[in-house]
């Protein structure tokens, strides 16, 4: 079976796009704090969301929808509104994490799929066998800190599809749980849906050097002429005892291309690529690489190599823990 491709789209132009180049699987979220993308000029209404899934739908595609983060208390009704909504505009599957509100969907729209985020860090095949028993999620989204042999193990203990990512922006590996973000600006990615949101980005020169700072805190710091990276404070050059550099991640993107062929022989039913504030023009390039790689392991042939490099931030790349090369 082709393992599926499942694409990102933070905009109606970007989800059309993706379906032209050949994405299997659309993955989108409403313009609102219920998903982890919750950036200004970013996401869907409900009648884009509409007819986006039925433009995918005219094309053989599908759509997700994520809704992602974590409801706050006494405020329920945004996210729940949010699974009902999903089910009207004719979703093939909500992208879930709140085990709350993976049991109100479970019991108020049974017949809309559930699929387990990311976020919910589900890493062994006792938990998501849990999650698949209690609230019938039928996909996991794997954690960015497994290798292709653990992945393996997983799917020899489980019935659930696992969907793993392959390509993008990395965070620091801890789904669902990270606090970084928080701490500097006072909003959480997993409640408010926004990692380094831009109204608390700023940059100030400095004696030839340009600062880029998140909530008032120093992030990066580079001379003149030089590229100023976007303050994600994880990615963020820090200074500890006497090592300076990148003590949480280095500011590269993950590309598992190569690892295609192990993936599928582990057992992966899906291949997520990250990507939701990326132009219309990268998800189109990304999707056009990997569904000719995908293709060409179904066929048999040899897969293209060094499709991805100039896409990659930075034009750096890794494959994460995938080969489990720790710093």
């Amino acid at each position: 079976m082709v393992m599926e491709i499942v694409c990102p789209a933070g905009t109606p132009a970007s989800l059309r796009a993706a379906v032209k180049a050949g994405a299997h699987t659309i993955y989108c979220g409403f313009n609102d704090e219920t998903n982890a993308r919750n950036f200004p000029g970013l996401n869907f209404d409900r009648t884009e969301m509409r007819e986006g899934i039925a433009f995918a739908h005219s094309h053989v595609s599908k759509v997700l929808i994520a809704i992602n983060t974590f409801p706050r208390a006494g405020d329920e009704g945004v996210w729940h509104r949010a699974v009902a909504d999903a089910e009207s505009c004719g979703a093939d599957a909500v992208i879930l994490a709140d085990p709350g509100l993976l049991d109100y969907a479970a019991c108020n729209h049974p017949h809309l799929r559930r699929h387990l985020s990311v976020q919910a860090a589900a890493a062994n095949a006792d938990i998501i066998n849990y999650y698949a028993k209690v609230f019938d999620v039928k996909r996991v989204v794997l954690p960015r800190v497994l290798s292709v042999p653990e992945i393996s193990a997983i799917n020899a203990e489980t019935e659930v599809e696992t969907e793993v990512f392959v390509f993008g922006g990395l965070c620091v590996m801890a789904e669902g749980r990270c606090s970084l973000s928080s701490y500097a600006t006072g909003l959480s990615p997993n409640m408010n849906g926004v990692c380094s949101p831009a109204s608390h980005v700023e940059y100030h020169e400095d004696n030839g050097a340009l600062d880029a700072r998140l909530g008032g805190y120093t992030i990066h710091r580079v001379g003149q002429n030089e590229p100023a990276p976007y303050p994600t404070l994880c990615k963020g050059c820090f200074g500890a005892k006497d090592t300076t550099g990148h003590l949480f991640e280095d500011p590269v993107s993950l590309n598992a291309e190569q690892l295609i062929p192990q993936l599928q022989k582990a057992g992966v039913t899906a291949l997520k690529i990250e990507g939701r504030q990326r132009s219309r023009s990268y998800v189109a390039q990304v999707v056009r690489n990997f569904r000719a790689a995908v293709d060409a392991l179904e066929a048999g042939q040899p897969m293209p190599e060094g499709m991805l490099a100039r896409l990659s931030e930075g034009q750096a790349m890794t494959t994460g823990a995938y080969k489990k090369t720790w710093r």
